[in-house]
């Protein structure tokens, strides 16, 4: 591994196992960049070094009462301050799964990501109810997508 190489996080959170799917299928899309390092953290395991190493940042989560899970909410307070003028234009995307449209959860992201501020490079992935093979291809897609602008400097 080379100091040059580049690093992608993917931060999730996950109670029933759907969006912890996903994440993985990021991931492997994610690997078959190997110009890139790629992380895979829970997010209340995710911390601000974890953020500032990286060059590109995945979300995963649970749509939750229309709202993204109380983990990732709480990684994106507990990393919001200490972050601020470090990650400015930091590229990001995000991956939902939802049981009704998604949308709520998806808004909240875009709203506090626009305050660090992020740069969405991505469509959203929103999985409405069982994970389909589908979706599951568009998640690997995704985590190729995102590691590939990350390594080329497209993002």
């Amino acid at each position: 591994m080379t100091e040059s190489r580049k690093h992608l996080l993917v931060v999730y959170h996950s109670q029933t196992g759907h969006t912890r799917t996903m994440a993985k299928a990021v991931l492997r899309g994610a690997r078959r960049v190997r110009e890139v390092e790629t992380r895979l953290k829970m997010a209340l395991r995710t911390g601000l070094d974890d953020l500032l190493w990286a060059h590109g940042l995945l979300l995963g989560t649970p749509e939750n009462f229309g709202y993204m899970s109380g983990a990732l909410k709480n990684f994106l307070d507990r990393t919001y301050y200490p972050a601020q003028g470090k990650i400015s234009g930091l590229p990001y995307a995000v991956f939902i799964s939802a049981g009704n449209d998604g949308t709520g959860a998806l808004t909240s992201i875009e709203r506090i990501a626009r305050g660090y501020p992020l740069k969405p490079v991505c469509d959203p992935i929103i999985a409405r109810g069982e994970l389909t093979a589908e979706v599951l291809h568009r998640c690997e897609e995704l985590g190729e997508t995102m590691a590939s602008g990350v390594a080329w400097g497209i993002f």
